[in-house]
């Protein structure tokens, strides 16, 4: 009840301080504006939102503010921390993006260029900007002064830290987003300086390049400060938002590089087999490819290197070896799947030409550079990475083991097979089709498109065949050592008489961890010698809290790991809740132990409001790095 009233409160502040914010800036710029047919409805506009909107605001931020004065609770969640760092993102990045649109008019029309052809804010005024800068910086201020006086006075600071971190790697992609696109734009006017077009057409593009490194370079470099120094802290040490971020920015580099590479490419072979084009027409149409990969190839190489030491920081080997496999696993599907297009528009065009005896000429040059393109970007890329991580699951030992079983190399085995199986029926319904037809005498027999059904269906069908080898090797090997280490894992398992516990962990092992030697034993039972030879005992909550004198000595001598299973009892309250499969759960937590892994229960993980956070920031940085995003597009292909 409290945290559907504290959203209440906090959604309808935020939501009136931007209207209250926004009117009093509408206002201002209609005091100030020399046009004077739109002042009365932009006056009118700006002083209804101000006047209903002040004591709407005013009513309950005074309400969350006490209440944030009188309760601990209200004072550390975490939506009043979403909305103090939201209600920052929401001033200061206009107070950017002004700034940013201030600095290109400047800049273009100090190189005496129409202010219109500024891409941020050609049709505003001085006056606009300054005022939306001063009136978001006051409001920004005002709640940087409240968020440093909620620090300074939390008891608990784990909700504030979540959703701080959060904000600082919003602010690292939205700037370095503007530095990327600031220096694609200055590198596309170099490159664009041998199609002999320059002069008003081509300035625009550096100075707009320009403004964007001037405005978005130092706050690149102080939130990616920011985010470092941060790492002396254990919590930000073990972010996954962190190698989240830094999985995006690496993969995207090489997305973006290797795509760019292939228009390269592309555009070279076709120059090659005889499109007439002059150097300064073959430099202008590869300078978008190669203004964008440059510089995603800078981030590539340095996001990239982060990731790897962020990896090899991590303690646990198998957890370091599963993130690596994450990222090669990534890389050999997008290479898999460049080459395997690549190798069908080849095989496509050799048929056309061979059988259907098509004239060569601008179509078949087309497809015949698309085809090699594709191939010398996405076969590299799949050799460099598919041996390494296949050479990695054929190990012996527990390496390969774990490397077999992965959830990884698992998804990417399966979604091969997926497409494979799909794909392949789709080209044999195509063949069957194509036969039916002629049969039938609907249509002579297109020969040509018959062989091109047949060659998709024969490339599916050795992408299947390879890769459900791979699978079944797989299996067959990760049975046989998993078996060997389960036999070789001894573990008890105590019960209160005819509780019911001993036989419900016993299934529950049958069902997780087969071959797995479990012997069950009563508490109030004397206790064999060699037992303590075990490598881990599971014990119900109620006899972990009031063990039998016997237990009690036999756990303080025992070395091996003690598994407290949560059963419900009327006495015993577990404060994360007992869980519903208490069985099952110590099952999963002897398999994890007898094959090597680190052990990983089934946490209670982030509060309801911090998944709600992460989902709103994904929507938000999705909206901001889709805008710049098609700005930059717009961009590569002005």
């Amino acid at each position: 009840m409290r945290t559907i009233r504290r959203l209440y409160f906090y959604a309808v502040a935020f939501i009136t301080i931007e209207v209250v914010l926004w009117g009093l800036i509408g206002l201002l710029r209609s005091i100030l504006s020399t046009q004077i047919s739109a002042g009365a409805d932009a006056l009118a506009s700006a002083l209804s939102l101000t006047l209903v909107g002040v004591p709407i605001f005013a009513l309950h931020w005074m309400w969350a503010q006490r209440a944030s004065a009188a309760d601990e609770e209200e004072h550390t969640a975490s939506l009043r921390a979403i909305f103090l760092y939201g209600i920052l993102l929401a001033t200061l990045i206009p107070v950017t993006q002004n700034a940013l649109a201030l600095l290109d008019r400047t800049l273009i029309s100090s190189a005496a260029l129409d202010p219109y052809r500024a891409v941020f804010g050609g049709s505003q005024t001085w006056a606009d900007n300054l005022i939306a800068i001063l009136m978001n910086a006051l409001a920004a201020a005002y709640f940087i002064r409240v968020l440093r006086r909620d620090w300074a006075t939390l008891s608990g600071n784990e909700n504030f830290a979540d959703v701080r971190r959060l904000y600082r790697y919003l602010w690292l992609l939205y700037s370095l987003l503007m530095v990327i696109f600031g220096a694609q734009q200055i590198l596309r006017f170099l490159l664009y300086i041998p199609a002999d077009t320059l002069g008003q057409n081509s300035r625009d593009l550096f100075l707009n390049g320009l403004s964007l490194l001037l405005v978005g370079a130092p706050i690149w470099y102080f939130s990616w400060k920011t985010c470092q120094d941060a790492l002396l802290q254990k919590g930000e040490r073990d972010s996954l938002l962190r190698l989240g971020v830094l999985y995006l920015l690496a993969l995207a580099g090489v997305a973006t590089v290797l795509s760019a590479g292939g228009s390269v490419v592309n555009a070279f072979l076709r120059w090659a087999l005889g499109e007439f084009m002059t150097a300064p027409e073959f430099v202008s149409r590869v300078s978008g490819a190669i203004s964008i990969a440059l510089p995603l190839g800078i981030v590539w190489a340095y996001y990239g290197r982060w990731l790897h030491r962020d990896i090899d920081a991590h303690g646990d080997e198998s957890r370091r070896d599963g993130l690596r496999r994450l990222y090669y696993y990534i890389l050999s599907f997008a290479g898999l799947v460049t080459a395997f297009v690549g190798m069908a528009l080849l095989v496509s065009f050799i048929l056309d030409v061979g059988v259907g005896r098509q004239i060569w000429g601008a179509d078949l040059r087309w497809r015949v550079s698309a085809a090699l393109a594709a191939l010398v970007v996405g076969l590299p890329l799949w050799l460099a990475t598919w041996p390494r991580v296949q050479a990695q699951a054929l190990l012996q030992g527990s390496a390969g083991g774990f490397a077999r079983q992965s959830v990884v190399r698992k998804t990417y085995l399966y979604l091969v097979l997926f497409a494979s199986v799909i794909g392949g029926m789709v080209a044999a319904v195509t063949t069957v089709f194509r036969l039916l037809q002629a049969a039938l005498g609907s249509q002579s027999l297109d020969v040509t498109g018959l062989l091109n059904a047949l060659q998709l269906l024969a490339l599916f069908a050795i992408l299947l065949v390879y890769h459900l080898k791979c699978l079944r090797a797989d299996g067959t090997d990760a049975a046989r050592t998993l078996a060997e280490r389960r036999e070789k894992f001894q573990a008890l398992a105590f019960e209160r008489a005819g509780s019911g516990f001993g036989e419900s962990i016993q299934l529950a092992t049958k069902k997780q961890a087969e071959g797995l030697d479990l012997t069950v034993l009563a508490s109030d039972a004397d206790i064999p010698k060699e037992a303590t030879s075990a490598r881990a005992a599971v014990i119900p909550s109620d006899l972990a809290v009031n063990p039998p004198e016997n237990l009690r000595a036999f756990l303080a001598a025992f070395d091996g790991r003690v598994i407290v299973a949560p059963v419900e009892s009327p006495r015993l309250i577990w404060a994360g809740g007992a869980g519903r499969e208490p069985a099952g759960q110590a099952a999963l937590i002897l398999r994890q132990l007898s094959e090597g892994q680190e052990v990983r229960q089934s946490a209670s993980g982030a509060s309801a409001w911090m998944v709600v956070t992460y989902i709103f920031a994904a929507l938000f940085g999705l909206e901001v790095l889709m805008f710049l995003l098609s700005l930059g597009v717009s961009l590569v292909m002005n």
